[in-house]
């Protein structure tokens, strides 16, 4: 209770910062030296680079929906010594998953355009049945192509005695662009192309964006060379997917047949990938949060390491900051700890040191006592070893809900509010053991 009437008594020895002036306060050491003059800047840079593959694979966790496990207990900074098998695991993992993501995405865009060439088939073999149907009702003789008489113009003998004379030229082209590009190919071709297009039922999906979206299949029957370029560059304009186009039922049947079989084994190989890169997935989740923890905390250990100075010998570092009286053991503890952990031949040290510096305050509080304390510094921190107004707080306030909120229901409300955040108090979703380090 005295440390809440008053505050703990200090000494210069290791710095405890309010969250609210941490940043400043910090900034004011080694004001003078630019941060790539610092000796621990590359260490940092490692750990900004191993936070950017975690962010990478915590990205790829969650889209592919695996559950990210979360430990009770916060581990604790790895040993110098297991900071380069941390770094290697995660550059390899992530050059592992970048791999099969990219071959994956590959597979899927294959499959996407063996998936529209087929579908592409489908329609304009309706289309030549269709204007064969019609074609034949008409007879037409032409002089100038005596052997087209009593057959369908687009027959494919007929279209293989034309040669470089009649063209085709097939594809898939956007719902949204099927009007422009009708247009353009009258105007741009002065009719000499007949076009012929119809929907697709299903919808397939956009490469470029993933989703899924109406297509159009089309078909344009053209004549000469130079009007099929003019409709090639037509096509690219408006980003159509353009395909081949068999010239004969013989070839048109080949084409199928081997599409059938590559599309089948894309099938086989694109859930196998999956099937694969789930693993390595749930593999790396395990480890995850225990590395993001760990680098959060090396990166910490780092930035305060640079805002110390060393000595003339540049083997020592030196630091000055405020410790409670009480702690003064466990810092002890803590250094000799370090140093037996990381082998040092010569044990660190702390002397304190007199000042006439007024020391900062510190408050212990618990889990009841930090909310009537968060309202009194809401309204200012007092000075070292003034008397904490926090603890008449406890009874003043709420007396004074009890004013605002004096009536049965509102109490009730409270009441079952307060219960629920004592009840799940320690439940996982709710606690943010990420934000210590």
């Amino acid at each position: 209770m005295g440390s809440l009437f008053r505050g703990e008594p200090m000494c210069l020895a290791q710095l405890f910062l309010q969250s609210g002036s941490a940043y400043e306060c910090l900034s004011e050491l080694n004001p003078n030296v630019s941060v790539f003059q610092r000796k621990f800047v590359n260490e940092v840079k490692k750990c900004e680079e191993m936070e950017r593959i975690l962010g990478y694979l915590v990205q790829e966790i969650k889209k592919a929906d695996i559950p990210l496990p979360e430990g009770d207990v916060a581990p604790p900074a790895p040993l110098l010594k297991h900071i380069l098998e941390i770094q290697e695991q995660l550059q390899k993992l992530e050059t592992e998953l970048r791999e099969i993501t990219r071959n994956k995405e590959k597979l899927r865009r294959n499959l996407l355009e063996l998936t529209e060439y087929m579908c592409m088939l489908d329609v304009t073999q309706r289309f030549v049945r269709r204007t064969a149907e019609y074609e034949s009702q008409l007879h037409a003789n032409y002089e100038e192509f005596p052997s087209m008489e009593n057959e369908p113009l687009v027959d494919y003998n007929c279209m293989h005695r034309l040669g470089a004379k009649l063209g085709f030229i097939s594809g898939l082209v956007h719902m949204a662009k099927v009007e422009a590009f009708e247009k353009m190919l009258w105007r741009a071709c002065k009719g000499y192309t007949i076009l012929t297009y119809a929907e697709l039922d299903e919808c397939l999906e956009d490469p470029d964006t993933g989703a899924n979206t109406k297509w159009f299949v089309f078909l344009v029957s053209y004549w000469g060379e130079q009007i099929g370029q003019k409709v090639k560059k037509i096509c690219d304009c408006y980003h159509c997917h353009v395909y081949p186009y068999p010239n004969s039922t013989e070839e048109r049947s080949a084409v199928v047949e081997g599409l059938n079989v590559r599309i089948q084994d894309l099938h086989s190989v694109l859930h196998k990938t999956e099937d694969y890169l789930r693993q390595v997935l749930c593999k790396a989740s395990e480890s995850v949060y225990t590395w993001v923890i760990q680098v959060k905390k090396m990166k910490a250990i780092y930035h305060v390491l640079n805002l110390c100075s060393f000595d003339v010998t540049n083997k020592c570092l030196i630091a000055e900051a405020w410790c409670p009286v009480a702690d003064l053991q466990n810092l002890r503890h803590a250094l000799e700890e370090g140093s037996r952990k990381s082998g040092a031949t010569v044990s660190s040290f702390m002397n304190t040191i007199p000042t006439t510096q007024p020391p900062p305050t510190l408050i212990r509080t618990n889990k009841f006592t930090s909310g009537f304390q968060n309202i009194v510094d809401a309204y200012g921190v007092g000075n070292y070893g003034e008397v904490n107004p926090a603890l008449y707080t406890i009874i003043t306030f709420p007396f004074l809900f009890a004013v605002m909120f004096g009536d049965f229901g509102h109490g009730l409300l409270m009441f079952i509010f307060a219960l629920l955040t004592i009840l799940y108090e320690n439940h996982p979703r709710l606690q943010r053991s990420q934000d210590e380090v």
